[in-house]
């Protein structure tokens, strides 16, 4: 590009900057709610990427080849809204219902909104949505670039070191950060101040390619970004020095503004401030457009082909031997080998795991396509954000760890959540029933985490068939989270193969006419109620077994009508703490019938010893489910 036209390039895109700066101000005084000083400090960078370094289809947000852009720090939202404007995508009109009830242009970023990529706002989590978005180009492919702007308050987050370790660990260099350095958090100052060498230090030292530049200077942001596209073999982070409020004098740089914005009867003034401060950047007269550098291709995104009724006949073609009525084999195992069938009717089903491959038994994924395998290492946080991303590409993620330690990263499965993102978890090594490993490793609150989000669905199957036919109802639930538990210990086979399992359903395991109580369980202690049947058999007394694999949504209806048959006496027992379990979905269930409801749980913190023992202890066994009638 000759130095005229580079010139010109350059007054458009400060000229667009100015623009935005003045929409962002608009747009959060309309609800007088919102970031402006956040939206101000980013506006340069912006205008850069929005107007001339993305490729992108605008008229098509899901194309396959386009680029990508995360906006981890979510409240800076107004000003992508203010170029998406520029770009005709929505009208000023539009851009003002900001923050609304019935406005799709929320907060913080969700992908209600189609331009979003992800639910953010949530600080520390893009990185890894974008990492996620990264590896998905290198699986198919696609030459797109992932950017991911990230404010210097957030990345004192953990996640965000998870996620730049993993980047490097990969060599991606598709995906380019950006740390807006505005030196200003919500309270006060960030750690490192306006030290911006502190930052690179940080991201050179985990295996990054970094840049310095000042944020408001436009040539030079426009060098930056053309040298990150340069970078080989490694990620590439852009860390932009700029000033909180960049442009209006009062709040310029200060504390006391963050997350307040323009008074209404203040607003004219303001935007005649920003014009005298950007005078020459007011009028534009040259021949740049606002089309962007637009993205080749498709228009139709990636949508993953499952072909289930393969899948499904898979279990009695390929692996009957393995899931016969005379057999033994863990929901773990099980899980594992579903999922490996899974990879095998679909290229989109990808794995995730936390360094814990050989026991979630994901391994069996691995061996047999280990270029759709990620290996995220012990950091379930980061785990999670990159499944997330590929999720969000089209692929069919499954991340499986153990289910304890799901919990360090439950505001990243919430934020999925809130992006309404199909994402797959299995957590393995559930309850008591693990035994000598201890408490630290035992899931006993994973139920109540997962069953409390909206959408979400939990399946606790009990058998290794129950759980193959599972795995495909979660890749064949697009509408939210799913959640499998799954049991450490080896368990008997109770269901022929051509049995068949639905979100919201359950199985009679067993029913009679004269039943005096019914036992509701899942998983494991589905096996501990058989038990229970035949006990109580020997001593004349005849009760119902219902298994409820699907705990969220639970099934109501046969629930309900086996409690009638079974004179209003239920025996929920359940490997989880009492609190938001099964017994508490069960008693929601039977609101309003006069019954006995008897809840065996977990009422303490456990310890290390036998399976048996532990399972006694917690009055969650055969025994204690006859002593509980």
């Amino acid at each position: 590009m000759n130095q005229k036209k580079k010139q010109d390039v350059i007054n458009f895109l400060n000229h667009k900057a100015l623009q935005l700066r003045i929409d962002s101000m608009r747009a959060t005084t309309a609800p007088a709610s919102g970031h402006p000083t956040s939206c101000f400090s980013a506006a340069d960078i912006i205008s850069a990427l929005f107007f001339d370094i993305l490729k992108y289809d605008f008229s098509c947000p899901h194309a396959p080849t386009n680029d990508r852009f995360i906006l981890s720090k979510g409240h800076a939202i107004p000003i992508v809204y203010a170029a998406l404007k520029q770009h005709g995508v929505i009208s000023d009109s539009e851009l003002l219902t900001l923050r609304q009830f019935d406005s799709v242009l929320e907060g913080h970023p969700t992908p209600r909104f189609a331009y979003n990529e992800a639910a953010t706002g949530s600080l520390g989590q893009g990185l890894s949505i974008g990492l996620g978005m990264a590896l998905h180009a290198r699986m198919r492919n696609l030459a797109y670039k992932t950017y991911v702007m990230m404010g210097d308050g957030e990345i004192a987050e953990g996640s965000i070191w998870e996620a730049s370790e993993l980047a490097a660990h990969y060599n991606l260099d598709n995906l380019v950060g950006i740390v807006d350095c505005n030196r200003l958090g919500q309270s006060g100052a960030v750690q490192h101040d306006h030290d911006v060498s502190r930052y690179v230090n940080k991201f050179e030292a985990f295996g990054w390619h970094c840049i310095v530049v000042d944020g408001h200077d436009m040539e030079s942001i426009l060098n930056v970004f053309e040298q990150a596209k340069e970078v080989k073999n490694k990620p590439c982070m852009i860390i932009a020095k700029t000033i909180k409020g960049y442009g209006l004098d009062d709040s310029e740089n200060k504390i006391g503004f963050h997350g307040k914005p323009i008074a209404k009867d203040e607003l004219e003034k303001r935007i005649v401030q920003l014009e005298k401060r950007f005078a020459d950047f007011v009028l534009y007269q040259g021949s740049c457009s606002c089309e962007g550098s637009v993205s080749h291709g498709s228009c139709e995104p990636i949508v993953s082909s499952l072909d289930l009724k393969k899948y499904n006949s898979m279990l009695e073609k390929e692996y009957s031997e393995k899931f016969s009525q005379d057999k033994k084999i863990s929901t773990r195992q099980a899980f594992g080998v579903a999922l490996q069938a899974l990879g095998d009717v679909s290229e989109s089903v990808v794995a995730l795991d936390a360094d814990v491959k050989n026991s979630t038994y994901t391994d069996i994924f691995e061996k047999k396509y280990p270029k759709r395998f990620v290996q995220c290492f012990i950091a379930e946080q980061n785990m999670v954000g990159v499944a997330t991303g590929l999720t969000q590409r089209g692929n069919v993620a499954f991340a499986a760890t153990f289910g304890a330690f799901l919990a360090r990263a439950h505001d990243q499965i919430r934020m999925a959540g809130v992006g309404r993102v199909p994402l797959r978890l299995c957590g393995s090594h559930c309850g008591v029933s693990i035994g000598q490993d201890g408490p630290s490793q035992m899931a006993l609150e994973d139920i109540a985490m997962i069953r409390a989000m909206p959408h979400s669905i939990v399946l606790y199957p009990s058998d290794g068939v129950s759980t193959y036919k599972l795995v495909g109802v979660m890749a064949d639930y697009e509408h939210g989270v799913s959640y499998m538990r799954t049991t450490r210990g080896d368990t008997p086979i109770l269901y022929d193969l051509g049995e068949s399992f639905t979100i919201g359903g359950s199985k009679v395991l067993r029913s009679s006419n004269n039943d005096h109580a019914v036992i509701i369980a899942a998983g494991i202690t589905v096996h501990e109620a058989l038990k229970a049947y035949v006990m109580l058999q020997k001593k004349g007394v005849s009760v119902a077994v219902i298994d409820c694999y699907s705990v969220k949504p639970l099934d109501t209806e046969t629930v309900r009508s086996i409690t009638a048959k079974s004179k209003n006496n239920v025996i929920v027992v359940e490997d989880h703490y009492t609190q938001g379990g099964l017994g508490e979905a069960v008693c929601v269930a039977l609101a309003g019938m006069q019954c006995t409801i008897k809840h065996l749980a977990v009422q303490e913190a456990p310890r290390s010893a036998a399976p048996e023992e532990l399972l006694a202890w917690a009055g969650i066994d055969a025994q204690a489910i006859v002593q509980a009638l």
